[in-house]
């Protein structure tokens, strides 16, 4: 299920966009200025961002500049009630992936964010490479100087969490979700024991990480 943030500050728009989003089976959460909209797209995971340019605080070109600056790839869709061609030029320039001008119909909206999921979703490599360390994801594989590493499915679905997040400090409770889904208990225990497993099998020097770093009272970053 893709996480989607709406940044709206109308609550008729942001309502109606969040309850036609759900019902398309997506998992949206909503906020209404750009200052609380941006803080939530830097510190938190989504899987896109609907953004309106007009917003109290920080208009939607500040928000969208403020995510690519922090190297995110976060997919952007700005949606604004300006149809200057300038204005979507900046706005792509800025590093939005499209431009939807309002009033637009909820169909389009669904079609033009399918879109840009699935060329997020082409654009990540089969295989990524860190270090010594090569992950296939077509063949589930983890190798290290050329040669098959032996790791579970919960360590993959672990590190390719990771990798996908690369750069970002990723909470415990955002690990259970992405690695173990969020109808699934697990103590922070396990999650570090996994990490630690992991740890041995990716780092050329478990005990001194240089890939897989614990930031203190918040979770772990993965930097390869």
């Amino acid at each position: 299920m893709a996480r989607i943030l709406v940044v709206e500050d109308d609550p008729n728009i942001a309502l109606s966009l969040a309850e036609d989003l759900r019902l398309e089976g997506y998992d949206v959460e909503a906020e209404a200025d750009g200052e609380t909209g941006s803080k939530r797209a830097l510190e938190e995971h989504f899987d896109l961002v609907l953004l309106d340019v007009m917003l109290p605080h920080k208009d939607g070109f500040e928000v969208c500049r403020g995510i690519r600056r922090a190297k995110l790839r976060t997919p952007i869709i700005l949606l604004t009630a300006k149809a200057e061609e300038a204005q979507k030029v900046l706005g792509l320039e800025l590093g939005a992936d499209d431009y939807v001008t309002k009033p637009f119909s909820p169909r389009e909206l669904r079609a033009r964010i399918k879109a840009v999921l699935r060329r997020a979703a082409q654009e990540f490599p089969e295989v990524y490479r860190f270090g010594e360390a090569e992950v296939d994801f077509a063949r589930r594989e983890l190798r290290l100087a050329g040669k098959p590493v032996e790791i579970t499915l919960q360590e993959f679905k672990l590190l390719a969490a990771f990798i996908h997040h690369r750069g970002r400090v990723l909470t415990r409770d955002q690990i259970l979700d992405e690695a173990w889904g969020s109808e699934t208990y697990v103590t922070d225990r396990v999650v570090d024991n996994h990490i630690t497993n992991l740890r041995k099998k990716i780092e050329p020097i478990p005990t001194e990480p240089r890939f897989l770093i614990s930031v203190r009272g918040v979770g772990y970053r993965f930097d390869g």
